[in-house]
């Protein structure tokens, strides 16, 4: 089985530029900017079906296609690396950027070049401090070596890059959010359209992809798109870095082929369930996804298989709900997170999340009323797609409205006994926050 991603991760000291080339670094990027035209770039990366990885899964290809080309386009043109990664329950990002700066550095380098960008941001989570050290180096050795700066691999093409440090708010990883941010703005929402590809960054064509998306491009362009796709086991091309937390034998991440199944991440990859727990359901893709269950167990994890089974692949995440753990504490503890993430740009979420998160810890601490699930399930309706101006309330909706659906009889036992039968909410609150949020 091959891992292009990870198998040159050193977490204890990654590969300086040297150490890099020695393992093949760079000569993607030097053979794309030296050899090929940027259209060439973005087409081998359309052709190999590469969908983006930060969670809405969009063809990578296709969206560099959506930036203007040519002499009469706009500039600067940016590239931003979205590096803000938030999302409770994931880590894989933090892995590529502490053990393989440069290889992620190569994958802007060949996708800045393919939509003809001047400046590219890699936009950082501020919790990433070992990263952003790294990064700072990998960068610095890039520019002496000239693969950024003036003329890029001795050819015509400049491009700057810049470490953006976030200011750590959950906003930041939606697109638009970000390129407020960015500027200096509240990390709020834009309206679309305008597209970030057309009027992004400082109102200029701007294209926004995640580091797992970006370093899977120097492989692509290497290797091309027939071979990308041979690693699969799914109609989704390519490999996927899959984690698993919770109370497993080995909370973990590893990169396999896209499509593998829930069953085999956890019980051949994670070891199963911890001794003296068992297995009642998952999140898959980090807090804004609809719970599985063991009947969702072999579902392949790719993008349409996991949407099939009523969820979102999502950042490929899982966090693991087990018979010791309260499931209404559980959602309770995120929709607590997601309701002081809020940007409270509009009102359904900002006055609605939070209010689901009250009234959750309410029934958590056994001060429900008749009628509260149902109160619950119609806020999730009213925050539903399309009623909200962003993602994030309905992204907060999703592990709300699936726990009702699974698991309604134990908020109907909060309720009618007046306690959670797991005990002390508070208590159980870091200890969910510890073992299954990471």
């Amino acid at each position: 089985m091959e891992t292009p991603l990870t198998q040159h991760i050193h977490l204890d000291e990654p590969l300086d530029l040297q150490g890099y080339e020695g393992v093949g670094g760079y000569e993607a990027a030097r053979k794309a900017v030296t050899t090929m035209t940027p259209q060439e770039v973005q087409q081998v990366v359309k052709d190999s079906n590469l969908r983006g990885r930060g969670g809405a899964g969009f063809p990578t290809g296709q969206k560099w296609s959506f930036v203007p080309m040519g002499a009469d386009a706009l500039h600067p043109k940016y590239l931003v690396c979205n590096a803000d990664e938030m999302e409770p329950g994931t880590f894989k990002d933090r892995l590529l950027l502490e053990g393989n700066p440069h290889q992620l550095i190569e994958g802007m380098i060949i996708s800045a070049y393919a939509i003809q960008a001047d400046v590219a941001y890699v936009f950082l989570r501020w919790a990433y401090k070992l990263s952003a050290q790294r990064l700072l180096k990998a960068i610095a050795e890039c520019y002496a070596a000239g693969y950024l700066g003036q003329k890029v691999f001795g050819s015509g093409y400049r491009l700057e890059m810049y470490l953006h440090v976030s200011v750590g708010r959950y906003m930041c990883g939606e697109e638009t959010g970000l390129l407020n941010s960015l500027e200096g703005k509240r990390a709020s929402p834009r309206t679309k359209p305008p597209f970030p590809q057309v009027s992004g960054a400082w109102g200029l064509p701007t294209i926004v992809n995640n580091v797992e998306t970006l370093v899977n491009v120097p492989h692509i362009v290497a290797r091309g798109a027939d071979w990308y796709k041979s690693l699969s086991v799914s109609a989704d091309a390519g490999t996927k870095l899959y984690g698993v937390s919770g109370h497993v034998k080995r909370p973990g991440c590893w990169e396999l082929p896209m499509g593998t199944t829930i069953r085999e991440l956890l019980e051949e990859h994670a070891g199963g369930m911890a001794p003296g727990y068992r297995f009642r359901g998952l999140i898959p893709g980090g807090a804004s996804t609809d719970f599985l269950t063991t009947e969702h167990l072999d579902v392949k994890m790719d993008f349409n298989s996991v949407q099939a089974a009523g969820s979102r692949m999502g950042t490929g995440t899982m966090i693991i709900l087990d018979d010791q753990t309260c499931p209404v504490g559980f959602v309770a503890n995120l929709e607590d997170f997601f309701a002081h993430e809020s940007c409270g740009w509009c009102t359904p979420c900002r006055e609605g999340v939070p209010w689901g998160a009250k009234l959750l810890a309410a029934i958590e601490a056994g001060e429900g009323e008749p009628g509260d699930i149902e109160k619950l399930a119609a806020l999730c309706r009213g925050i539903a797609p399309g009623n909200t101006f962003c993602a994030f309330a309905p992204g907060a909706a999703e592990p709300l409205q699936s726990a009702i659906k699974y698991f309604r009889a134990d908020f109907e036992r909060h309720i009618n006994e007046k306690r959670c039968p797991w005990g002390d909410f508070e208590w159980r609150r870091s200890t969910l926050t510890e073992s299954s949020i990471r």
